[in-house]
């Protein structure tokens, strides 16, 4: 295989192995004067760390500084975000945070910091469709297939997810609710376990991203059906979207990554910050090695970042709400 065209996931195993590395630091005075503290509140591995890595070093490339990666993982994305809101506002702590946070606030009613309040959005890095998967030996093939098989089955269906209240969990009950095919919920601590379990027959479905769904796909364990982006997938344009279905029209539900810096750090610090994290993003190398496991590349402003976010609040507010969603 041409190096160049290596996964994401596999030019960045050798990052996870420590610190972001970068040339010498600025001179006194500057921004950022030491490394900065890259807070990913996921495990290491996953794909919000991988893209954390990623990013992490093209900007040490860029500004001249180690950015070091500190996974605080644990209650859904909270216990990382609440570490990061929590931190001095001078630019040299930030947080990745995910589709989750925008989640988290419809379904923890004493969360100890607010994504909005607590945080200044700095960029959309990325959008990674969730695929519509089925095991291998499923009877469907097709996203009006699925929604007969869980009529049939009078909201007996199992679906697995990778946590409740994930997006793979809730991007599965706006599909119900949608198709007006009601569904059982059968969490999982995460996305292996869960695709073990589908790839065997003990769920019928998942909705999962594609940079640990697609894998199973070409393996031959799993069968998909369609992506969940307003748009069909690059990497797989022979996918439908589920939108695209009678009756799904106006579905659409991403796992997103973006980069916030806590509230009050100075607004040239979060100038500067969204100057090179826009000017990594525009990368060829970046955007390659993105799209190589499905990823949309993020573009835009930090304002037009926090509309983004305040969106998906809201968005994931009615599922959360018309779903009856509750964590455990």
């Amino acid at each position: 295989m041409d190096p160049r065209r290596r996964t994401l996931a596999g030019a960045l195993a050798a990052l996870a192995a420590g610190p972001l590395a970068a040339p010498p630091a600025r001179a006194q005075g500057a921004w950022p004067a030491r490394p900065v503290k890259l807070v990913v509140p996921y495990p290491p591995g996953g794909p919000t760390d991988i893209v954390a890595r990623l990013v992490g070093q093209r900007l040490a490339d860029r500004l001249k500084q180690p950015f070091v990666i500190e996974n605080r993982a644990g209650a859904g994305g909270n216990i990382g975000a609440e570490a990061a809101a929590k931190s001095p506002a001078d630019g040299h702590t930030l947080l990745i945070g995910t589709t989750a946070h925008a989640i988290n606030r419809s379904l923890f009613p004493n969360l100890g910091y607010d994504i909005r309040r607590d945080f200044a959005p700095v960029a959309l890095l990325t959008q990674i469709p969730l695929v519509l998967v089925v095991p291998a030996s499923s009877p469907a093939s097709s996203v009006a297939e699925v929604v007969a098989m869980a009529k049939a089955r009078g909201g007996a269906l199992p679906y697995g997810s990778s946590g409740n209240g994930q997006s793979t969990h809730l991007a599965a009950e706006m599909f119900a609710t949608m198709a007006g095919a009601p569904m059982t919920h059968v969490p999982y601590k995460g996305s292996a376990p869960a695709l073990t379990d589908l790839a065997g027959g003990q769920v019928a479905l998942m909705f999962d991203t594609m940079l640990s769904a697609m894998p199973q796909v070409k393996a031959g364990r799993l069968k998909a059906i369609a992506v969940t982006s307003a748009v069909r997938a690059p990497s797989a344009p022979e996918l439908p979207t589920v939108a695209e279905s009678a009756g799904m029209a106006g579905y659409e539900a991403t796992a997103w990554n973006g980069l916030f810096a806590p509230a009050g750090t100075p607004p040239e610090v979060l100038a500067a910050l969204a100057k090179a994290t826009a000017e990594v993003l525009a990368e060829p190398e970046t955007r390659q090695r993105f799209a190589a496991d499905g990823a949309l590349v993020g573009s835009g402003t930090p304002a037009a970042f926090g509309a983004f976010v305040a969106k998906e609040i809201e968005t994931w507010r009615a599922v959360v709400q018309r779903a009856n969603v509750k964590v455990d």
